[in-house]
């Protein structure tokens, strides 16, 4: 059962990430994502659908278009890729948990906004407040069949991601921590809360360690200066994601190490 949940779950990430490469381009440049259909920038002909399956079109094109072999970004098979794998990994970690659904819906726009900001150093309000809304509607599934034990503990995980991230924008003047990283914590606060202050507390230091490991290796192997705009917004996604992957975890070691089990 395991098995077939996973298989599923990472094949609707393959499909969802085709999706997503479509947001990645559109929704930074003010386009709607549901039309025109999608076309090659350099020739303008329409994608046929035999050539818009997930990584495999791309594979049997050689990263090409197919009527003026333009080269197509390999970064597209790449978030189709991510995306599935993601899937796959969370369906892996809580099987079939009524709370998979708001965990596959923060993944992909996860996806999403990790390529969005590493591209155009901006978090889109349209698809964190999206992300948001859909989460908190699909936990409410969680909520009907295992009754609202984790809801207190997430809304007050999303508080402490929002008093985190909101003081460090108050206290920068906005230099430190931009308003799109401050209108995704409290989402990835309350998802991450709704397993437990494992997760939680996990996720937000994590998200500041590794910007910070990656800052100092470009600092020190990439010769980029102090003050280089690095987007924290992967940071805390990536954080976020290991959380969700080990938060409980590394939570009942340190609980156990410190007698406090």
């Amino acid at each position: 059962m395991t098995g077939l949940l996973v298989a599923a779950c990472g094949l609707l990430g393959l499909l969802v990430g085709s999706f997503l490469n479509v947001v990645v381009h559109r929704v930074p440049a003010g386009l709607s994502v549901v039309r025109p259909r999608s076309s090659c920038p350099p020739c303008g002909r329409p994608v046929a659908a035999r050539d818009n399956v997930p990584v495999v079109s791309w594979l049997l094109l050689r990263g090409r278009c197919r009527h003026c072999a333009a080269p197509v970004s390999v970064r597209y098979p790449l978030v189709e890729l991510a995306t599935g794998l993601a899937f796959a990994a969370l369906a892996a970690v809580t099987g079939p948990a009524a709370y998979l659904p708001a965990l596959l819906l923060l993944a992909g726009a996860g996806v999403a906004l990790f390529v969005i900001d590493l591209e155009h150093q901006r978090l889109p309000f349209a698809i964190t407040a999206t992300a948001g809304m859909g989460c908190s509607l699909l936990l409410l599934l969680d909520v009907w069949v295992r009754g609202p034990q984790p809801l207190p503990g997430a809304l007050l995980a999303a508080v402490l991601w929002l008093a985190v991230y909101g003081g460090i924008w108050l206290a920068t003047a906005g230099r430190g921590m931009g308003l799109g990283d401050v209108a995704l914590a409290p989402v990835l606060g309350l998802v991450l809360g709704w397993l437990g202050w494992g997760s939680t507390v996990t996720g937000l230091l994590a998200g500041f360690v590794i910007g910070a490991v990656v800052g100092l290796g470009l600092v020190a192997f990439a010769g980029a200066g102090r003050r280089a705009s690095v987007p924290h917004g992967p940071f805390m996604l990536a954080g976020a994601g290991l959380g969700l992957a080990v938060g409980g975890d590394l939570w009942r070691a340190y609980l156990g190490v410190t007698g406090l089990a």
